[in-house]
Protein backbone atom coordinates (compact mmCIF):
# COMPACT_ATOMS: atom_id res chain seq x y z
CA UNK A 1 0.00 0.00 0.00
CA UNK A 2 1.08 3.83 -0.03
CA UNK A 3 0.85 6.56 1.74
CA UNK A 4 0.01 9.76 1.19
CA UNK A 5 -0.89 13.04 3.57
CA UNK A 6 -3.63 15.41 3.19
CA UNK A 7 -4.57 18.30 4.81
CA UNK A 8 -8.16 20.36 5.68
CA UNK A 9 -8.92 23.00 6.99
CA UNK A 10 -9.91 22.40 11.00
CA UNK A 11 -13.57 23.60 10.56
CA UNK A 12 -13.68 20.90 8.09
CA UNK A 13 -13.26 18.16 9.93
CA UNK A 14 -16.14 17.48 11.57
CA UNK A 15 -17.82 16.67 8.04
CA UNK A 16 -15.08 15.13 6.91
CA UNK A 17 -15.29 12.29 9.06
CA UNK A 18 -18.95 11.93 8.68
CA UNK A 19 -18.06 11.06 5.42
CA UNK A 20 -15.79 8.88 6.54
CA UNK A 21 -18.49 6.81 8.57
CA UNK A 22 -20.72 6.58 5.62
CA UNK A 23 -17.71 5.51 2.76
CA UNK A 24 -16.43 3.06 5.47
CA UNK A 25 -20.25 1.85 6.10
CA UNK A 26 -20.89 0.93 2.70
CA UNK A 27 -18.06 -2.00 2.98
CA UNK A 28 -18.87 -5.26 4.94
CA UNK A 29 -16.40 -5.00 7.61
CA UNK A 30 -15.28 -1.69 8.93
CA UNK A 31 -13.92 -0.30 12.10
CA UNK A 32 -13.86 3.15 13.29
CA UNK A 33 -12.27 4.48 16.23
CA UNK A 34 -13.04 8.17 17.10
CA UNK A 35 -11.62 10.47 20.10
CA UNK A 36 -14.39 12.42 19.92
CA UNK A 37 -12.02 15.35 19.98
CA UNK A 38 -12.74 15.35 23.28
CA UNK A 39 -10.25 15.34 26.27
CA UNK A 40 -9.00 11.47 26.67
CA UNK A 41 -8.11 10.99 30.09
CA UNK A 42 -4.37 12.32 30.21
CA UNK A 43 -3.85 12.30 26.69
CA UNK A 44 -1.35 9.91 25.49
CA UNK A 45 -3.56 9.93 21.91
CA UNK A 46 -1.22 8.61 19.18
CA UNK A 47 -4.67 10.21 16.58
CA UNK A 48 -7.45 11.31 16.57
CA UNK A 49 -9.41 9.35 14.50
CA UNK A 50 -8.26 5.69 13.08
CA UNK A 51 -10.43 3.71 10.46
CA UNK A 52 -10.23 0.01 9.24
CA UNK A 53 -12.27 -0.36 5.44
CA UNK A 54 -12.11 -3.28 3.67
CA UNK A 55 -10.29 -6.82 4.73
CA UNK A 56 -7.65 -8.02 2.46
CA UNK A 57 -6.90 -10.59 5.17
CA UNK A 58 -9.11 -11.82 8.38
CA UNK A 59 -8.09 -13.56 11.57
CA UNK A 60 -11.74 -15.05 13.24
CA UNK A 61 -11.23 -17.37 16.02
CA UNK A 62 -14.38 -18.58 17.48
CA UNK A 63 -13.59 -21.07 20.37
CA UNK A 64 -11.00 -19.68 22.52
CA UNK A 65 -7.98 -21.97 23.19
CA UNK A 66 -4.84 -20.95 21.52
CA UNK A 67 -5.86 -17.15 20.27
CA UNK A 68 -3.18 -15.13 21.03
CA UNK A 69 -0.38 -17.46 19.33
CA UNK A 70 -3.12 -16.98 16.91
CA UNK A 71 -2.91 -12.93 16.88
CA UNK A 72 0.84 -13.61 16.26
CA UNK A 73 1.42 -15.63 14.08
CA UNK A 74 -1.42 -13.55 11.69
CA UNK A 75 0.68 -10.04 12.89
CA UNK A 76 3.89 -11.39 11.46
CA UNK A 77 2.67 -13.19 8.29
CA UNK A 78 0.69 -9.61 7.16
CA UNK A 79 2.96 -7.45 9.08
CA UNK A 80 0.83 -4.47 8.56
CA UNK A 81 -1.97 -2.65 10.84
CA UNK A 82 -4.40 -4.87 12.37
CA UNK A 83 -8.18 -3.53 13.59
CA UNK A 84 -10.25 -5.58 15.49
CA UNK A 85 -11.19 -7.10 19.22
CA UNK A 86 -10.53 -9.25 22.11
CA UNK A 87 -14.04 -10.78 23.83
CA UNK A 88 -14.22 -11.38 26.92
CA UNK A 89 -14.71 -15.20 27.00
CA UNK A 90 -10.75 -14.91 26.08
CA UNK A 91 -10.52 -14.86 29.39
CA UNK A 92 -10.98 -18.87 29.39
CA UNK A 93 -7.42 -19.17 28.13
CA UNK A 94 -5.59 -16.53 30.08
CA UNK A 95 -6.91 -18.30 33.12
CA UNK A 96 -8.93 -21.79 33.97
CA UNK A 97 -12.26 -20.53 33.52
CA UNK A 98 -15.57 -21.14 31.72
CA UNK A 99 -18.50 -19.25 29.77
CA UNK A 100 -21.58 -21.17 30.03
CA UNK A 101 -24.34 -18.79 30.40
CA UNK A 102 -26.41 -18.10 26.88
CA UNK A 103 -25.11 -15.80 24.38
CA UNK A 104 -27.87 -13.87 22.12
CA UNK A 105 -25.25 -12.36 20.11
CA UNK A 106 -22.77 -15.18 18.61
CA UNK A 107 -19.64 -12.55 18.54
CA UNK A 108 -16.05 -14.83 17.92
CA UNK A 109 -13.92 -14.74 20.59
CA UNK A 110 -11.45 -12.77 18.75
CA UNK A 111 -11.84 -10.78 15.38
CA UNK A 112 -8.93 -8.76 13.38
CA UNK A 113 -8.63 -7.70 9.95
CA UNK A 114 -6.21 -6.22 7.64
CA UNK A 115 -7.11 -3.19 6.06
CA UNK A 116 -7.91 -2.39 2.61
CA UNK A 117 -7.84 1.47 3.35
CA UNK A 118 -6.57 2.78 6.45
CA UNK A 119 -7.18 6.07 7.36
CA UNK A 120 -5.34 8.15 10.56
CA UNK A 121 -6.65 11.81 11.42
CA UNK A 122 -4.12 13.92 13.80
CA UNK A 123 -5.55 17.59 13.96
CA UNK A 124 -6.21 18.76 10.61
CA UNK A 125 -3.74 15.98 8.95
CA UNK A 126 -5.06 13.14 7.28
CA UNK A 127 -2.98 10.11 6.25
CA UNK A 128 -4.23 7.62 3.80
CA UNK A 129 -2.72 3.86 3.20
CA UNK A 130 -4.35 2.26 0.35
CA UNK A 131 -3.69 1.39 -3.32
CA UNK A 132 -4.78 4.75 -4.50
CA UNK A 133 -4.85 7.12 -1.76
CA UNK A 134 -5.75 10.21 -3.71
CA UNK A 135 -8.67 8.35 -5.70
CA UNK A 136 -9.71 7.58 -1.74
CA UNK A 137 -9.93 10.96 -0.49
CA UNK A 138 -11.67 12.11 -3.65
CA UNK A 139 -14.35 9.33 -2.82
CA UNK A 140 -14.28 10.13 0.55
CA UNK A 141 -15.00 13.67 0.13
CA UNK A 142 -17.53 13.40 -3.21
CA UNK A 143 -19.84 10.67 -0.15
CA UNK A 144 -23.22 12.50 0.25
CA UNK A 145 -23.97 12.04 3.73
CA UNK A 146 -26.68 9.13 4.24
CA UNK A 147 -29.79 9.92 6.11
CA UNK A 148 -32.09 7.96 8.70
CA UNK A 149 -35.05 7.30 6.51
CA UNK A 150 -37.15 6.86 9.85
CA UNK A 151 -36.02 7.09 13.54
CA UNK A 152 -36.52 3.97 14.96
CA UNK A 153 -36.92 3.15 18.81
CA UNK A 154 -36.61 0.62 21.30
CA UNK A 155 -37.15 -0.68 23.96
CA UNK A 156 -35.15 -3.16 26.29
CA UNK A 157 -36.20 -5.89 28.82
CA UNK A 158 -33.61 -6.68 31.78
CA UNK A 159 -32.64 -10.22 31.68
CA UNK A 160 -32.70 -10.14 35.35
CA UNK A 161 -35.19 -8.00 37.35
CA UNK A 162 -34.24 -5.60 39.42
CA UNK A 163 -35.33 -7.10 42.90
CA UNK A 164 -32.80 -10.24 41.05
CA UNK A 165 -30.23 -7.85 40.88
CA UNK A 166 -30.13 -6.79 44.31
CA UNK A 167 -30.12 -9.93 45.19
CA UNK A 168 -27.06 -10.87 43.49
CA UNK A 169 -24.97 -8.08 44.72
CA UNK A 170 -26.37 -9.20 48.41
CA UNK A 171 -24.62 -12.21 47.63
CA UNK A 172 -21.19 -10.78 46.29
CA UNK A 173 -21.21 -8.90 49.69
CA UNK A 174 -21.44 -11.98 51.61
CA UNK A 175 -18.49 -13.21 49.69
CA UNK A 176 -16.79 -10.37 50.64
CA UNK A 177 -17.52 -10.72 53.91
CA UNK A 178 -15.86 -14.26 53.55
CA UNK A 179 -13.13 -13.20 52.10
CA UNK A 180 -13.83 -14.74 48.42
CA UNK A 181 -12.56 -11.15 46.53
CA UNK A 182 -13.07 -7.83 48.14
CA UNK A 183 -14.13 -6.09 44.73
CA UNK A 184 -16.37 -7.42 42.15
CA UNK A 185 -18.23 -6.04 39.19
CA UNK A 186 -21.60 -7.43 38.81
CA UNK A 187 -23.45 -7.00 35.84
CA UNK A 188 -26.71 -7.30 34.12
CA UNK A 189 -27.65 -7.12 30.39
CA UNK A 190 -31.03 -5.65 28.91
CA UNK A 191 -31.85 -6.92 24.86
CA UNK A 192 -34.74 -6.22 22.40
CA UNK A 193 -35.58 -8.60 19.85
CA UNK A 194 -37.24 -8.60 16.48
CA UNK A 195 -35.49 -4.97 15.99
CA UNK A 196 -34.26 -3.84 12.96
CA UNK A 197 -32.27 -0.54 13.32
CA UNK A 198 -29.80 1.14 11.29
CA UNK A 199 -26.40 0.89 13.06
CA UNK A 200 -24.27 3.81 12.01
CA UNK A 201 -27.41 6.14 12.55
CA UNK A 202 -28.00 4.44 15.61
CA UNK A 203 -24.33 5.14 16.31
CA UNK A 204 -24.21 8.86 15.08
CA UNK A 205 -27.24 9.35 17.91
CA UNK A 206 -25.52 7.41 20.77
CA UNK A 207 -21.87 10.11 20.09
CA UNK A 208 -24.40 13.00 19.94
CA UNK A 209 -25.60 12.22 23.56
CA UNK A 210 -21.77 10.97 24.45
CA UNK A 211 -19.01 12.11 22.92
CA UNK A 212 -16.09 10.29 24.50
CA UNK A 213 -12.74 9.29 24.09
CA UNK A 214 -12.78 5.57 23.33
CA UNK A 215 -15.89 5.51 21.02
CA UNK A 216 -15.78 2.98 17.78
CA UNK A 217 -17.98 2.34 15.23
CA UNK A 218 -17.49 -1.32 14.20
CA UNK A 219 -19.14 -3.64 11.22
CA UNK A 220 -18.22 -7.08 10.76
CA UNK A 221 -18.89 -8.95 7.86
CA UNK A 222 -22.55 -7.32 7.28
CA UNK A 223 -23.86 -8.79 10.22
CA UNK A 224 -22.43 -8.37 13.60
CA UNK A 225 -22.14 -4.35 14.99
CA UNK A 226 -20.69 -2.43 17.73
CA UNK A 227 -21.91 1.32 18.31
CA UNK A 228 -19.33 1.28 21.67
CA UNK A 229 -19.11 4.88 23.40
CA UNK A 230 -16.98 3.77 26.15
CA UNK A 231 -14.76 6.39 28.20
CA UNK A 232 -12.34 4.19 29.18
CA UNK A 233 -8.49 3.07 27.83
CA UNK A 234 -7.46 -0.54 28.72
CA UNK A 235 -3.94 -1.05 27.40
CA UNK A 236 -2.21 1.11 24.88
CA UNK A 237 1.78 0.69 24.13
CA UNK A 238 3.88 3.25 22.75
CA UNK A 239 7.61 1.57 22.27
CA UNK A 240 8.41 -0.08 25.46
CA UNK A 241 5.94 2.26 27.68
CA UNK A 242 2.47 0.45 28.65
CA UNK A 243 -0.31 2.38 29.68
CA UNK A 244 -3.38 1.46 31.35
CA UNK A 245 -6.59 3.97 32.67
CA UNK A 246 -8.67 2.23 34.52
CA UNK A 247 -12.09 3.82 35.89
CA UNK A 248 -13.19 3.51 38.88
CA UNK A 249 -16.09 5.97 40.65
CA UNK A 250 -18.66 7.55 38.91
CA UNK A 251 -21.09 10.74 39.61
CA UNK A 252 -23.98 12.14 38.08
CA UNK A 253 -23.92 15.96 36.82
CA UNK A 254 -24.97 18.51 38.42
CA UNK A 255 -28.15 20.38 37.46
CA UNK A 256 -26.25 23.57 37.22
CA UNK A 257 -22.68 24.46 37.65
CA UNK A 258 -22.53 25.08 41.59
CA UNK A 259 -24.28 21.63 41.88
CA UNK A 260 -21.55 19.94 39.07
CA UNK A 261 -18.87 21.28 40.77
CA UNK A 262 -20.14 19.55 44.41
CA UNK A 263 -20.78 16.50 42.62
CA UNK A 264 -17.13 16.42 41.58
CA UNK A 265 -16.00 16.89 44.75
CA UNK A 266 -18.22 14.58 46.56
CA UNK A 267 -16.78 12.04 43.91
CA UNK A 268 -13.16 13.14 44.81
CA UNK A 269 -13.29 13.13 48.76
CA UNK A 270 -15.75 9.62 48.88
CA UNK A 271 -13.70 7.05 50.57
CA UNK A 272 -15.63 4.44 49.22
CA UNK A 273 -15.11 5.25 45.71
CA UNK A 274 -11.34 6.27 46.79
CA UNK A 275 -11.15 2.63 47.93
CA UNK A 276 -12.79 0.97 45.08
CA UNK A 277 -10.62 2.77 42.84
CA UNK A 278 -6.77 1.94 44.77
CA UNK A 279 -8.43 -1.84 44.63
CA UNK A 280 -8.36 -1.80 40.98
CA UNK A 281 -5.01 0.97 40.83
CA UNK A 282 -3.07 -1.83 42.50
CA UNK A 283 -4.56 -4.62 40.21
CA UNK A 284 -3.87 -3.13 36.77
CA UNK A 285 -0.29 -2.49 38.65
CA UNK A 286 0.17 -6.24 39.19
CA UNK A 287 -1.13 -7.19 35.63
CA UNK A 288 1.17 -4.84 34.10
CA UNK A 289 4.12 -6.33 36.56
CA UNK A 290 3.76 -9.04 35.00
CA UNK A 291 5.32 -7.86 31.67
CA UNK A 292 7.32 -4.92 32.74
CA UNK A 293 10.91 -3.99 34.11
CA UNK A 294 10.98 -4.23 37.86
CA UNK A 295 10.74 -0.77 39.53
CA UNK A 296 9.17 0.72 36.27
CA UNK A 297 5.67 0.35 37.46
CA UNK A 298 4.36 4.14 38.08
CA UNK A 299 1.17 5.39 39.12
CA UNK A 300 1.15 8.72 36.88
CA UNK A 301 -2.32 9.70 38.06
CA UNK A 302 -4.73 8.84 41.47
CA UNK A 303 -8.36 9.70 41.77
CA UNK A 304 -8.31 12.07 38.11
CA UNK A 305 -12.00 12.91 37.76
CA UNK A 306 -12.85 13.62 34.37
CA UNK A 307 -16.11 14.77 33.04
CA UNK A 308 -18.50 13.30 30.79
CA UNK A 309 -22.00 14.39 29.81
CA UNK A 310 -23.95 12.19 31.70
CA UNK A 311 -21.29 11.07 34.57
CA UNK A 312 -18.14 12.47 36.15
CA UNK A 313 -15.78 9.69 36.53
CA UNK A 314 -12.47 8.81 38.84
CA UNK A 315 -10.00 7.55 36.29
CA UNK A 316 -6.31 6.45 37.14
CA UNK A 317 -3.08 5.98 35.30
CA UNK A 318 -0.61 3.47 35.72
CA UNK A 319 2.39 2.59 33.28
CA UNK A 320 5.30 0.74 32.96
CA UNK A 321 8.46 -0.10 30.39
CA UNK A 322 7.86 -3.33 29.14
CA UNK A 323 10.40 -6.10 29.50
CA UNK A 324 12.79 -6.94 26.33
CA UNK A 325 11.77 -10.73 26.58
CA UNK A 326 8.17 -10.10 26.85
CA UNK A 327 6.53 -10.25 23.37
CA UNK A 328 3.64 -7.35 22.92
CA UNK A 329 1.06 -9.56 22.27
CA UNK A 330 1.75 -11.29 25.68
CA UNK A 331 1.75 -7.80 27.25
CA UNK A 332 -2.12 -7.56 26.11
CA UNK A 333 -3.00 -11.01 27.54
CA UNK A 334 -0.93 -10.61 31.10
CA UNK A 335 -3.38 -7.80 31.63
CA UNK A 336 -7.03 -10.02 30.02
CA UNK A 337 -9.63 -9.23 30.70
CA UNK A 338 -9.26 -5.52 32.54
CA UNK A 339 -9.49 -5.16 36.19
CA UNK A 340 -11.81 -2.31 36.44
CA UNK A 341 -14.69 -5.18 34.96
CA UNK A 342 -13.66 -7.77 36.85
CA UNK A 343 -12.52 -7.58 40.35
CA UNK A 344 -10.04 -8.68 42.77
CA UNK A 345 -8.40 -10.88 43.06
CA UNK A 346 -9.40 -11.32 39.68
CA UNK A 347 -9.15 -15.12 39.09
CA UNK A 348 -12.34 -15.48 41.95
CA UNK A 349 -14.02 -12.98 40.66
CA UNK A 350 -14.05 -13.88 37.27
CA UNK A 351 -15.55 -17.37 38.71
CA UNK A 352 -18.40 -15.34 40.74
CA UNK A 353 -19.41 -13.43 38.01
CA UNK A 354 -19.96 -16.26 35.78
CA UNK A 355 -21.72 -17.89 38.45
CA UNK A 356 -24.06 -14.95 39.27
CA UNK A 357 -24.29 -13.06 36.12
CA UNK A 358 -27.83 -14.66 33.96
CA UNK A 359 -25.90 -14.43 30.42
CA UNK A 360 -22.23 -14.37 28.33
CA UNK A 361 -20.43 -10.95 28.16
CA UNK A 362 -19.57 -11.71 24.59
CA UNK A 363 -17.64 -8.59 23.45
CA UNK A 364 -18.86 -6.04 26.75
CA UNK A 365 -16.20 -6.34 28.34
CA UNK A 366 -13.44 -6.80 25.88
CA UNK A 367 -11.61 -4.22 24.28
CA UNK A 368 -12.08 -2.93 20.45
CA UNK A 369 -8.38 -1.41 19.08
CA UNK A 370 -5.57 -1.24 16.77
CA UNK A 371 -1.98 -2.93 16.55
CA UNK A 372 0.64 -0.96 14.36
CA UNK A 373 3.31 -2.87 12.50
CA UNK A 374 5.60 -1.91 14.91
CA UNK A 375 3.52 -4.04 17.43
CA UNK A 376 2.52 -0.95 19.29
CA UNK A 377 -1.17 -0.83 20.39
CA UNK A 378 -4.47 0.94 21.94
CA UNK A 379 -7.53 -0.93 22.70
CA UNK A 380 -10.39 0.59 24.73
CA UNK A 381 -13.38 -0.96 27.09
CA UNK A 382 -16.04 -2.07 25.52
CA UNK A 383 -18.33 -0.46 28.26
CA UNK A 384 -21.61 2.00 27.80
CA UNK A 385 -22.05 -0.14 23.82
CA UNK A 386 -25.04 -1.46 22.19
CA UNK A 387 -24.13 -4.52 20.07
CA UNK A 388 -26.26 -5.98 17.21
CA UNK A 389 -26.82 -9.19 15.02
CA UNK A 390 -28.02 -7.66 11.86
CA UNK A 391 -29.56 -10.77 11.01
CA UNK A 392 -31.52 -12.26 14.04
CA UNK A 393 -32.54 -8.42 14.94
CA UNK A 394 -30.83 -9.20 18.14
CA UNK A 395 -30.06 -5.89 20.07
CA UNK A 396 -27.67 -5.89 23.28
CA UNK A 397 -26.12 -4.19 25.63
CA UNK A 398 -24.52 -4.69 29.48
CA UNK A 399 -24.18 -2.61 32.50
CA UNK A 400 -22.94 -2.79 36.10
CA UNK A 401 -21.02 -1.92 38.94
CA UNK A 402 -17.89 -2.60 40.80
CA UNK A 403 -19.20 -4.20 44.49
CA UNK A 404 -17.27 -3.72 47.32
CA UNK A 405 -17.63 -3.79 51.05
CA UNK A 406 -19.40 -0.93 51.53
CA UNK A 407 -21.60 -1.30 48.89
CA UNK A 408 -25.38 0.02 49.63
CA UNK A 409 -27.26 -2.24 46.64
CA UNK A 410 -29.76 0.16 45.69
CA UNK A 411 -27.42 2.91 45.17
CA UNK A 412 -25.62 0.55 42.95
CA UNK A 413 -28.58 -0.70 40.51
CA UNK A 414 -29.40 3.15 40.74
CA UNK A 415 -25.56 4.40 39.21
CA UNK A 416 -25.92 1.23 36.85
CA UNK A 417 -29.43 2.68 35.49
CA UNK A 418 -27.08 6.27 35.28
CA UNK A 419 -24.56 4.88 33.09
CA UNK A 420 -26.93 3.23 30.98
CA UNK A 421 -28.90 6.80 30.13
CA UNK A 422 -27.44 7.30 27.01
CA UNK A 423 -28.33 4.34 25.42
CA UNK A 424 -31.51 4.54 26.59
CA UNK A 425 -32.20 8.11 25.34
CA UNK A 426 -31.50 6.74 21.73
CA UNK A 427 -33.70 4.04 21.90
CA UNK A 428 -36.43 6.22 22.86
CA UNK A 429 -35.68 8.55 19.97
CA UNK A 430 -34.50 11.73 22.66
CA UNK A 431 -31.88 13.00 20.66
Amino acid sequence: MAQKKFNIPKAEIPNFKQQVYTYANSFSTCLCLDSNATEAACGYDEYDFVVGIGTKATLKVEQTGNAFEQLKNFHAVHNGWLLGYLGYDLKNEVEKLQSNNPDGLGFPAMYFFVPEVLIRLKENSIFIDAQQPAEIFEAIKATSLSTQKEKKTFSFIPRVSKEKYLEKIHQTLNHIEEGDVYEMNVCMEYFAENVKIDPLHTYIDLQKISPVPFAAYAKFEDELFALCSSPERFIKKTGTKLISQPIKGTAKRGKDKNDDDAMKQHLFSSEKEMAENVMIVDLVRNDLARSCKTGTIKVEELFGIYSFPQVHQMISTITGTLRNDVHWADAIKNAFPMGSMTGAPKVKAMELIEKYEASRRGLFSGAIGYITPEGDFDFNVVIRSLLYHYTTQYLSYHVGGAITYDSVPEEEYNECILKASAIEQVGKGKI
